[in-house]
Formats: structure tokens, C-alpha cells, sequence
């Protein structure tokens, strides 16, 4: 027996190393990437040493650790983050989002039932992932009008997606698996809503515990931070102005109560025509061109204008120039970030039309903040103070020239970039072509994430470099390590061995004791393994443990196809867990908090229904 033992320390190194990350993991000291990294360095010394060898005494060799980088999984959520970030940089998904930003603040509850009832229903006939792509835009737009942080609706949005994976048959590839595992061994093949009874109950049970949830602090944590509060706004205000010119969509436009419609959540301060300044209200002021209006706004209300009307984002930047036309091509996106006036700058006194700042730069600067007094003249004339907020926009180049500047201080954390694409048309064209590849078979999800990536490059929607901004260094170390992981436990046998003991423990106690074990142990590693090795592993070990309790096979491979959809408990359970991390700003405990009692609470949910469901009785 100990002789047994010693030969198997492969496994049991195998297993400690799982528990490490995961208590490393879940202390949150640690970065994501340095855990992964560390996990890859632990395996392959673990396996580069004399003795390590498979449960069936084959070499364990360092490719097949390496080998989750490869994956197709891994592959495909790499594409869909180009994907995402070309309907994002040209500003496709701005009209529907705009649209259901619009329906929520004319009836909230109703909206945000509506959009995660869409994604349950879309997320149960195709695959869920590009469902939660399109979708995180939006999420995040509801977000900022709930005035709340996006890591409210993230999460919920990704549970929902899986929820519906539990009730048809091609909800997720892993029921697939399973069903093939089922069919070739019972010679049975799973009906395509057989899964349904139970699925509904469990999606409703778990839907319930997400509204409820959300709303917990200490369950589901307001994960805001310094970029989130820029980009919704803090109240912060700019001066700012804009310039009407002859094509200008303010030209002939008239104040309604003093206000313009078309400058939302804008305070007009001045309007300069010529030599005549005219002060608030304007009552009997129509626009023309060569107006100056200058304005007040925070930069979330700067940025929703100029994200409309790109062509406006661009004459500012060159008018900035005094109409110069010698700036050759244009950019294809210009970036908004904040500098702050250093204390013992040369701007200080100056206004930025005599410190030549565009012809300098290439930098337009947009507003001035100033907390001392409000600000009410043209911008040219405006004299800087030490301490004075700049808000810039120009390309990339000229703000990374800025960097080495001892005159302002460059808030590089604040910059975000606005498209000047006209290729939106494009971009929803390829996404829709995307999913609808995907959804009808045509292509599977790696071969459509993959041309729709190349596709957004190939079309303008993306440079390579904002494509490689996509690209989560930390979503591919984690996947990657995860899947060493799960390699490591099945090569060695430890995953076989912790189903066979569970099971075993299980079955003096009945049917539905052995049917509710299988249920959470396969909930449980899930989390651990990738969901479609677990339902691979475990749907044998399922229908032998029916065998032998001499029940139907039937409820122990649904049994198997549910417990491996609860992969709610950390971020690497399931690909769009990974896909909300990053904007949600989650940690691995978040996942650990806010879903482990919902896997606990479905394992409870599975064991009261099975019996009402099902004949558990002995034949």
C-alpha cells in the first residue's frame, strides 16, 4: 500500500498544487498573471523529474502542459476580444446601445428584464459567447445609468448565459459531449429538450438568487475604479467650445427654455458672434455659422457628442491649427486624456493660443477645468494656472511625445480613445455574420471568432495595435495555467480517483444519495477543470454508478450535463466568466463569493426535484 502510494506522489503533487493556486487565488495578494505563471513553472518541474510519470505509467511530457495555449477555447475568446473591440472602437454597437439607455430611463425594471430574458433565450440555442460580447456594451451603458458600477450587471450577465445552457441540448457544447458519451455507451440519444423539466427550474431558481444577490454588497461588491469613474463621469466640468461652422449640425439650431436639445447635459455659458458676446438666456438666438458657444460639460457628456459625430472630433482637432491643412492624412482615432498644469510651468499666465500649443503638440486642448471660479470667455483667452486640468485630444504619437513634458503632468490612466471610422456598417456586418455563422453550424465558434478578428483588421475597424490592446495578457495566462491544470489531473488519475471515491461513498445510501454526490462533485470540479473535460470524465463513471444501482441511466447524465454547467465559483469555470472579469474589474474571490452559494443552492434545487422528475427506484 505504501509502495502504491509512492508511486502515485505524481498525483498527489498534482493535487497540491491545484489547492495552492486556488487558496493563492482567492487571497487576492498576489496578480492572476504571476499565480498562473507560478502554477506553469510548479507543473513542468513536477513533471521534468524522474518518476513522474501518467496513471498508466506513460511519460508526462511538457507539450501536453503547455498545450491549453493552444486550445481552441482559448483561441476563440482570444478572437472575440478583437471582435468586441472593433464593434467597439467604431462606435457599431453606440445606436442600440444608445436605444436601450434611452428605454431604461423611461422604464428601468422593465429594460433590464428584457435584456437579460434576450440573452437567456439567445444563449439556449447558440453559443453563449459572442451573445455576451454583444452584450457587455450594453450592460455597461445600463450601468452608468443606474449611476452604478458595471461589476453589478457583469457577473449576472454572465450567469444568465450559462443558465440557459442548462436547457436545451445544444445550450453548450458540454451537453453535446455528454449525449455522445450516452448514446455510444446506452445506444441512446438525448432528446433535444430532455434536459428542459429540470433546466427551467434550475435557470428560475438561479435567476431569482442573481436579483437578489446583486443587491448584496457583501455578495456581489461595487468593483469601480479610477478609469470607471472617469468614464461615467465624476462631475468634474471642462470649459470647453465649439465652433458652428457652415455644415455644422448646430447651424439654425434655436434654445428650448433656454437649453439646446442636440447638447445634452451641456450648460451653454456664452455664445461669441463676432465682437458681441451674448450671455445667458437665449431667448431669440439662432445659431450660425461661425458662432462660438461655449460650453460647460463633464468629459462622459463630451465624449457621448463627439462619439456621434466624429466629424465634429476631428474639425476641432484641426481647427486647432488655425485651419492649418498641412497635417496630411488623418489619424485613424484621436485620444481624449487629462494633464494637469505643473506647479512652476512655462504655461502658467499664457493662454494656449499664445503658447502655440497645437502647432507644438499636435494636441488640441478641448477644455480647461479650473475649481477656483467659473469660467465664462472664449478658450483662446483664458490664461493658465498651476494646477489648471487640460483636457487633450489628439493621436496617440503627439500625447506620447507629451510624456517627457516638465510643463504638464499627463494623466495617462484618463485617455481613452474615440474612433474616426466610417467603417461601422462593416463592423456589425461582420459581427452579425459572426454569430449567425456560428449559431447555424455553417462555421464552429473558432473558425467564425477567428475570420471575424481577421476581418475587422483586414476592413479598417481595427489597427493592429488597438487589436493587440484587445489581447488580455491575464485572461490567456489564467486559461492557459487552468487547463495545465486540469491535464495534470486527469494524466495522473486524480480526478478519476476523487469521482470513483465519491461515488463509492455515495451508493449505500441509494439512488438519489448517489445521483445528488455525482451532481456536486461534478459542480465542484468544474470550477477546477474545464466544464467539457468533466462531463467527458464523469459521464462513465455516471452511467456505471446507474448500473450498479440498477437505475435508469437517464437522470445520472443529466445529472452529469447540470453539474457541469454550475461553473459559477471563479473565473476560469467557463469562458464567459473570463470575458466579464475585465469589465467588471472582478477578482477570483469575487466569483468564489457571489457564486459558490449559487452552486450549493442548485445542488439542493437538483436533489428536492430529481425525485419528482424521475423513477429512482431500483429494477
Amino acid at each position: 500500500m505504501l509502495a502504491e502510494a509512492l508511486a502515485a506522489w505524481p498525483m498527489w503533487a498534482s493535487l497540491l498544487i491545484v489547492l495552492v493556486t486556488i487558496v493563492l487565488y482567492v487571497m487576492d495578494r498576489f496578480s492572476m498573471e504571476i499565480i498562473s505563471v507560478g502554477v506553469l513553472a510548479g507543473l513542468l518541474l513536477v513533471f521534468s523529474m524522474p518518476g513522474a510519470v501518467a496513471a498508466d505509467g506513460s511519460p508526462i511530457r511538457s507539450a501536453s502542459i503547455l498545450a491549453g495555449f493552444g486550445n481552441p477555447a482559448l483561441i476563440t475568446i482570444m478572437a472575440l476580444l478583437v471582435v468586441g473591440q472593433g464593434l467597439f472602437q467604431t462606435g457599431a454597437v453606440e445606436g442600440p446601445t444608445r436605444a436601450l439607455t434611452q428605454s431604461y430611463k423611461q422604464a428601468p425594471l422593465a429594460t433590464l428584464l428584457a435584456a437579460f430574458l434576450f440573452v437567456f433565450v439567445i444563449s439556449a440555442f447558440i453559443n453563449n459567447t459572442p451573445v455576451v460580447i454583444m452584450f457587455l456594451p450594453v450592460m455597461s451603458a445600463i450601468a452608468a445609468s443606474m449611476s452604478a458600477s458595471p461589476s453589478r450587471l457583469m457577473m449576472p450577465l454572465s450567469f444568465v448565459s450559462i443558465f440557459a445552457g442548462m436547457t436545451t441540448l445544444i445550450g453548450t457544447s458540454t451537453n453535446l459531449l455528454a449525449a455522445e458519451v450516452y448514446a455510444r455507451i446506452e445506444g441512446v440519444s438525448l432528446g433535444f429538450f430532455e434536459q428542459s423539466p429540470i433546466g427551467l427550474v434550475l435557470a428560475g431558481v438561479g435567476a431569482i438568487y442573481v436579483a437578489v444577490a446583486s443587491r448584496i454588497p457583501f455578495l456581489l461588491p461595487d468593483r469601480s475604479d479610477m478609469e470607471s469613474d472617469i468614464l461615467t463621469g465624476s462631475g468634474k466640468q471642462f470649459v470647453a467650445q465649439i465652433e458652428v461652422s457652415h455644415d455644422h449640425f448646430l447651424v439654425g439650431k434655436r434654445p428650448v427654455a433656454g437649453m439646446f436639445t442636440e447638447l445634452p447635459n451641456f450648460t451653454v455659458r456664452l455664445i461669441q458672434r463676432g465682437e458681441r458676446a451674448i450671455l445667458p438666456p437665449f431667448d431669440d438666438v439662432t445659431l450660425r455659422p461661425g458662432d462660438l458657444v461655449i460650453i460647460a460639460a463633464t468629459r462622459q457628456a463630451l465624449m457621448d457628442v463627439l462619439s456621434s459625430q466624429p466629424d465634429m472630433l476631428e474639425q476641432i482637432w484641426r481647427s486647432g491649427a488655425g485651419g492649418s491643412s498641412d497635417e496630411g492624412p488623418s489619424p485613424r482615432s484621436l485620444i481624449l486624456t487629462e494633464a494637469v498644469v505643473a506647479p512652476g510651468s512655462r504655461m502658467a499666465g499664457r493662454t494656449v493660443e499664445m503658447l502655440g500649443f497645437r502647432r507644438l503638440t499636435r494636441a488640441v486642448v478641448m477644455g480647461i477645468q479650473r475649481r477656483s471660479h467659473m469660467i465664462r470667455t472664449k478658450l483662446d483667452e483664458i490664461r493658465l494656472e498651476a494646477g489648471d486640468t487640460l483636457l487633450l485630444c489628439g493621436p496617440v504619437e503627439a500625447l506620447r511625445d507629451l510624456r517627457s513634458s516638465r510643463d504638464v503632468i499627463l494623466l495617462e490612466w484618463s485617455q481613452t480613445e474615440i474612433p474616426l471610422t466610417g467603417n461601422i456598417v462593416a463592423a456589425r456586418l461582420i459581427g452579425l455574420g459572426m454569430v449567425i455563422a456560428a449559431a447555424t453550424g455553417l462555421l464552429s465558434i473558432l473558425n467564425a471568432s477567428v475570420l471575424a478578428a481577421v476581418a475587422m483588421i483586414l476592413t479598417g475597424c481595427l489597427n493592429t495595435r488597438q487589436a493587440s490592446r484587445a489581447l488580455d495578457l491575464r485572461i490567456f495566462l489564467v486559461i492557459g495555467a487552468a487547463l495545465a491544470m486540469g491535464a495534470a489531473l486527469e494524466q495522473t488519475g486524480a480526478a478519476n480517483l476523487i469521482a470513483t471515491a465519491i461515488v463509492n461513498l455515495a451508493q449505500p445510501f441509494g439512488p438519489l444519495a448517489v445521483l445528488s454526490a455525482i451532481f456536486l462533485t461534478v459542480a465542484i470540479l468544474t470550477n477546477l477543470l474545464s466544464n467539457a473535460a468533466t462531463a467527458v470524465l464523469f459521464s462513465p463513471i455516471a452511467l456505471s454508478a446507474a448500473e450498479q444501482a440498477g437505475a435508469d441511466a437517464l437522470p445520472f447524465i443529466l445529472a452529469v450535463i447540470y453539474g457541469a454547467n454550475c461553473c459559477f465559483a471563479t473565473p476560469i469555470a467557463y469562458q464567459t466568466n473570463l470575458l466579464v472579469m475585465g469589465p467588471g474589474h472582478y477578482r477570483f474571490s469575487d466569483f468564489l463569493r457571489f457564486g459558490g452559494p449559487l452552486v450549493l443552492l442548485l445542488w439542493i434545487t437538483f436533489t428536492l426535484v430529481a425525485p419528482w422528475r424521475f423513477d429512482l427506484g431500483m429494477h
